[in-house]
C-alpha cells in the first residue's frame, strides 16, 4: 500500500518516516521528497507498506499526529492523473512561442 505523508517538518528524514510507520508493520520504502537542486525537503513524502491492513492502521494512527513539531497529514496515495507532470516540460522561456 502506497501512503502519502504531507505537512512534514523540513527536518524529517526518510529514516524518521520509516521509524514512525514501522510501529504499524513492515515498511518496504520510505522517502521524503526533496528538491533535486538544493536537496531541501519539499515537506511531503511517501511510504510503501507491504500489508494493506497495516497500511490502513498506520493511516488511522498517524494522520494528525505530531512528527518533529508538525501535525502530519497521512492518507492513501492516489496515482498521478493524466496530464500530470510525468514527462519533460515544454515551453521554456517565452512560453513556448517562437519569436523571430
Amino acid at each position: 500500500m502506497n501512503i502519502y505523508v504531507g505537512n512534514l517538518s523540513y527536518s524529517v528524514t526518510s529514516d524518521d518516516l520509516r521509524k514512525a510507520f514501522e510501529q504499524f508493520g513492515e515498511v518496504s520504502t520510505a522517502n521524503v521528497v526533496t528538491d533535486k537542486f538544493t536537496g531541501q525537503s519539499k515537506g511531503f513524502g511517501f511510504v510503501e507498506m507491504t500489508n494493506k491492513a497495516q497500511g490502513e492502521a498506520a493511516i488511522k494512527g498517524l494522520d494528525g499526529a505530531d512528527l518533529k513539531g508538525r501535525n502530519v497529514r497521512v492518507n492513501e496515495a492516489r496515482p498521478r492523473t493524466e496530464g500530470a507532470s510525468n514527462g519533460p516540460r515544454r515551453g521554456g522561456p517565452g512560453g513556448g512561442k517562437n519569436r523571430f
